[in-house]
């Protein structure tokens, strides 16, 4: 008697529930792997969102609207890719030049007489200015891609 009234309350529910249902949940990468969370688990979780609908229920016949805001969405998620791409890249950037302003500045750590020491000192002059003025130029054009994106992404916001 007690299943047959649980099962009969159950159905009531699941009748007159909402057709849409959505769950949001955190997740966060750790050290010690992902972790999913009801709750924010760091200062890094991102938010993520289930919706589940019922099968059954007929498609509005307008649903232009909720097809622009799917593309809104995607656009701004690429946005966004995008522009944690060009900042790795600046970094990138950076990472190169230090390697190569270290490698020009250890030929001079090498023993050398004294002639020698000015005519590399000169030389590695030469070679860390080429290294800056390619690196602010790889850097201004990333920059200037990163400020696009930018602006794409507060017009879709």
């Amino acid at each position: 008697m007690k299943a047959t009234i649980t099962a009969l309350f159950s159905s009531l529910f699941i009748t007159f529930s909402p057709a849409l249902t959505a769950a949001e949940y955190y997740k966060c990468v750790t050290d010690k792997g992902t972790v999913f969370s009801q709750f924010p688990c760091g200062n890094r979780a991102t938010k993520h969102r289930i919706t589940v609908t019922d099968p059954d229920i007929q498609a509005p016949d307008n649903y232009v609207k909720q097809l622009n805001e799917l593309e809104r969405e995607q656009i701004i998620k690429r946005l966004e890719a995008e522009i944690r791409s060009q900042k790795h890249r600046l970094d990138i950037l950076s990472r190169e030049r230090d390697r190569a302003q270290y490698q020009q500045e250890q030929r001079l750590n090498r023993i050398l007489s004294d002639s020698q020491s000015k005519q590399i000192s000169k030389d590695i002059q030469k070679q860390l200015n080429s290294i800056n003025k390619q690196y602010q130029r790889d850097v201004k054009k990333a920059n200037k891609k990163l400020a696009d994106l930018e602006k794409k992404l507060a017009r879709y916001n």
